[in-house]
């Protein structure tokens, strides 16, 4: 494969403070117009309520905007997020699935802060749903809480100690079946995309198992670069699309100025043999 080199032009992951991000959709936009993202795409979870905002900035600044959001899903008992690109976010379908999921979300969200208050810690509930401003509530949210309550030295210390599997404030849930999710997005004009497929600490056996499921629920692409992956992991991730025939997309996963390893439009290529997800975009 060709070496990867720097580009700092597409960028189709990333979060608003609709979701888990801390600036607003308008503010997502103009960042990534700044940093020279020439296409971006929105991919708040489980909602697409920050895309009128979203594109109405993108208009103004002359900036690709597509339309796109992360789905929650579970397979075989584990937890992954899958990407709709290019979607028509008015799709009645899609938007009765997200709803769903966001009322789960609403009842993990108590859950978290039950087992928080058992462990000692209390309060976080409220101090999570003031963080959201009006958005949905998410694990990101309890993590800002425990940071300001010093209880951990970054959002990673604070995931690793108290939100997963293990840990005081971790709560298991069933999301969408991923074949669903795929169904949603193909059914709203999108492509799906596995999201940052290094990132579930599954082992090589795991993942070609769900990268099989993946593809023959009719999924499209995974993201090739990540702004979490080494360029050693690009390249590994380059190696699995290659293997399933899936195209190659470019998602920083941006949630927050502040995790200065990530950031909007800071990315590498795709190797020149893999095929981009916008290609005829």
């Amino acid at each position: 494969m060709n070496p990867i080199t720097p580009i700092s032009t597409v960028d189709l992951h990333c979060h608003s403070s609709v979701s888990d991000g801390t600036l607003t959709p308008t503010e997502v936009v103009e960042r990534a117009h700044k940093n020279g993202v020439e296409m971006l795409a929105l991919t708040d979870h489980d909602n697409t309520d920050g895309l009128r905002e979203a594109q109405a900035c993108a208009d103004q600044l002359g900036l690709q905007l597509i339309p796109g959001v992360e789905i929650s899903t579970s397979w075989s008992d584990r937890l992954f997020h899958v990407v709709g690109l290019g979607i028509d976010s008015a799709h009645q379908p899609l938007q009765d699935g997200l709803v769903i999921l966001r009322e789960q979300r609403v009842g993990r969200a108590e859950k978290i802060a039950d087992r928080l208050h058992k462990a000692g810690i209390e309060g976080t509930l409220e101090r999570a749903t003031e963080l959201t401003e009006g958005g949905m509530i998410t694990r990101t949210h309890f993590a800002r809480v425990l940071l300001e309550r010093g209880l951990g030295k970054d959002m990673r210390h604070i995931f690793k100690h108290y939100l997963v599997s293990g840990k005081p404030g971790y709560v298991k849930m069933t999301w969408a079946d991923l074949s669903e999710a795929v169904r949603w997005i193909h059914e709203a004009g999108g492509v799906a995309v596995l999201a940052h497929p290094l990132r579930y600490q599954l082992t090589g056996s795991w993942l070609r198992k769900v990268l099989t499921a993946f593809s023959g629920f009719g999924g499209d692409a995974i993201e090739v670069v990540c702004g979490s992956h080494t360029a050693q992991e690009n390249m590994t991730c380059a190696g699995y699309a290659a293997r399933y025939q899936l195209k190659g997309s470019v998602g920083s996963d941006f949630h927050d100025p502040s995790i200065r390893y990530i950031s909007l439009g800071r990315l590498a290529a795709l190797p020149a043999d893999i095929e981009p997800v916008w290609k005829h975009w």
